[in-house]
């Protein structure tokens, strides 16, 4: 099978010399970069002094089979709404390749791996398999990709893990986080998990502020 193509991507803050800190923030199943394009401004304009940069790809259109087949941007095939997610493992493997090659790019001495439900998979996916080491990995309303086939690789190094997300989150339930909170400790890894009370399959003030600290925390 041949590579997947480049996945285009919206840049925002400096450029990729010049930062700190970089952060790839993937969007959720049937959206585009632009999704967040607002908050990674907001974040990019508090950051400052400190140089930040984020990279908001856009994913390739695949047939989704939760959706009908409906042609959609995604990261993965979705089977069915289990915990967790069946997937087409395929489509898994080509997103990855793709992020892989964004990550290659990126020059900072800081690099985060973040992203929204689907996108928020992706990042745990693609970050606990990653080497070198990543300075995090954050997810908003995601979820882990595992299976028997597929398990938590066991823990190389300290790396930073945050999970935030809606109480009453009707898509990817608050349960999916918890889950991923012990499968990640199981492996060793030490993940913190922010959940808001009342917050559906979105993102509030309260946790965008909550993402900026914990960014920052990481930034040099």
């Amino acid at each position: 099978m041949p590579d997947p193509a480049p996945l285009e991507s919206l840049e925002i803050g400096v450029a990729p010399e010049d930062a700190e800190l970089s952060v790839i923030l993937m969007h959720g199943l049937g959206a585009d970069g632009h999704d967040f394009a607002d908050v990674a401004a907001m974040l990019a304009e508090a950051a400052k002094p400190a140089r930040w940069r984020f990279v908001l790809p856009h994913a390739g259109k695949l047939s989704v089979t939760l959706n009908m087949g409906m042609i959609m941007p995604a990261w993965y095939d979705i089977i069915d709404l289990s915990h967790p997610r069946a997937v087409d493992w395929d489509t898994v493997a080509a997103s990855q390749t793709q992020i892989e090659s964004l990550i290659d790019k990126e020059p900072a001495p800081q690099l985060v791996l973040a992203g929204f439900s689907q996108g928020g998979a992706m990042a745990l996916h693609v970050g606990l398999r990653h080497q070198p080491r990543l300075a995090g990995i954050a997810t908003l309303s995601g979820y882990l990709l595992e299976s028997e086939e597929h398990p938590v690789p066991a823990k190389q190094h300290d790396l930073p893990i945050g999970l935030f997300h809606g109480t009453d989150d009707e898509v990817v339930p608050l349960s999916a986080a918890e889950t991923a909170r012990q499968s990640l400790a199981a492996a060793d890894y030490s993940p913190t998990l922010r959940s808001y009370p009342g917050l559906p399959h979105s993102v509030s003030q309260e946790e965008i502020r909550d993402l900026f600290e914990w960014l920052t925390e990481l930034s040099p």
